[in-house]
């Protein structure tokens, strides 16, 4: 790749141009971003792991710039979050505009129109024609935190149970719920009790046979439950619609729809985790809607606050209602600039149609994909929806998980310009998580290089 290629937009056909999107002047990372991070090592926790030392001086549509002046095509959006694009002029000026006013006062001291204008816009989003209310918080843990507290309130019981491959986040609780043990959970226990784990429709992996995946995953569930924990204990199941770090694993249709089902039917509350699912990610606004699931709760974060942090719960208003007073909250809990920031992000998805964007983005990059499993034997699987894609490295055997091989494409795309995360139990899967804004050029193009690093194995 040649230094100060030009920047060309408007193909998607999924074929060079000629021309680049991308501006490499310097290796990745360049030397500006090692000194960077050559002093952020003296100063920051180690704890923070990190995809690619590279330091980002400003955003371009879905272009990252870093501070040697190469132009990233970014396959990340900040693992969900910057989906309207990481520097969105409405975004933004709706954050200045807020900031000149107040930038806190915490909702639990004196109210806002911003907190009550968001939650109104969750209640009339999220799936479920019923009676609904919200909580606005910070973090995808503490709304996960939030919505397994207000179950329990609810129901008056204590028991959550949770699928194979989930990733809920780091806190104590959350991180109980998630399944991976390194890094999430390594060297941090004892962990929360109450938490009982139940395999997940898998298609791929399921040993019986893709066909078999959904009835098979849906009666170990219901046995788990009604034998072994008491279903008149369980508070709530809490399932991902489509598993993010697990390795962006659909379940098998019929699956989630027969767990709200069997939810329903013994009163143990539905929640579906969409934080990074949610927001035109998957090609309807939340990934629920694929299977017409509508779940007692819903958590949402991520894409909510364009970059900004805030997140939530929304649900039955009874279910909602149960938690007592001063019982949930949080002093940065949906904080003004951060509802700002939300109520623009909902206006673009809405009016740039982003939804539909995101049917074209699975449209071009989808069959791609799915052709480098006919190509390669190191790919066993590409799956997805929207622009939340993913490939499986698999040996050549095509099951056994292949995490170096994950490993190596990714760090070719990296060093190429293409900012991509790898993700999966087995650390065997490369997930693309573009931004919806970005163009058929810059889609094809990180494309090609992604394809260029599969051949390379």
């Amino acid at each position: 790749m040649s230094a100060d290629t030009a920047t060309s937009t408007g193909t998607s056909t999924g074929t060079s141009t000629g021309t680049t999107v991308r501006q490499l002047k310097t290796a990745i990372p360049g030397p500006k971003s090692r000194e960077l991070h050559a002093a952020r090592e003296k100063q920051v926790s180690s704890g923070f792991g990190i995809t690619s030392p590279i330091f980002i001086d400003h955003v371009e549509g879905s272009l990252l710039v870093d501070v040697d002046g190469n132009k990233l095509i970014d396959f990340a959006s900040g693992i969900a979050v910057t989906s309207v694009g990481a520097a969105n002029p409405t975004v933004a000026e709706a954050v200045a505009a807020q900031a000149k006013l107040a930038t806190h006062t915490c909702f639990m001291v004196t109210e806002y129109q911003g907190f009550v204008d968001v939650c109104e816009k969750l209640n009339q989003l999220t799936p479920g024609d019923f009676d609904k209310r919200s909580a606005l918080f910070t973090s995808g843990a503490e709304a996960i935190e939030n919505a397994v507290k207000i179950a329990r309130a609810y129901t008056g019981r204590p028991a959550i149970v949770v699928l194979d491959h989930a990733y809920h986040g780091r806190t104590h609780l959350t991180m109980t719920m998630t399944a991976k043990n390194v890094p999430y959970k390594q060297s941090f226990g004892p962990f929360a009790g109450e938490v009982y784990r139940t395999p997940n429709a898998y298609g791929f992996r399921w040993p019986s046979g893709r066909e078999h995946a959904a009835a098979e995953a849906l009666a170990a569930l219901k046995e788990m439950v009604l034998t072994q924990i008491g279903a008149g204990n369980v508070a709530c199941i809490v399932a991902e619609p489509i598993a993010g770090e697990g390795g962006f694993i659909a379940p098998e249709p019929g699956f989630l729809k027969g767990v709200q089902d069997f939810a329903r039917e013994h009163g143990i509350v539905f929640v579906a985790d969409e934080i990074q699912t949610g927001f035109a990610r998957t090609g309807t606004l939340f990934a629920s809607e694929f299977e017409g699931i509508e779940p007692d709760l819903i958590t949402t974060a991520k894409a909510l606050g364009g970059g900004m942090p805030i997140s939530a719960v929304t649900g039955r208003a009874e279910m909602m209602n149960a938690a007592p007073v001063g019982g949930i909250g949080g002093t940065y809990a949906g904080n003004p600039v951060a509802c700002a920031a939300a109520l623009a992000t909902i206006e673009v998805i809405e009016s740039e149609d982003l939804v539909g964007r995101t049917k074209q983005i699975e449209s071009i990059a989808l069959p791609r994909l799915q052709g480098l499993v006919e190509t390669s034997p190191y790919v066993g699987e590409a799956r997805g929806r929207g622009a939340m894609l993913a490939i499986e490295f698999v040996t050549d055997d095509g099951i056994t998980p292949n995490p170096d091989a994950a490993k190596k494409v990714a760090a070719h795309a990296n060093s190429s310009g293409v900012l991509t995360l790898t993700c999966g139990t087995f650390g065997n899967v490369i997930r693309l998580l573009p931004p919806l804004v970005i163009t058929d050029e810059e889609l094809n193009e990180g494309l090609d290089v992604i394809t260029e690093g599969v051949k390379a194995l």
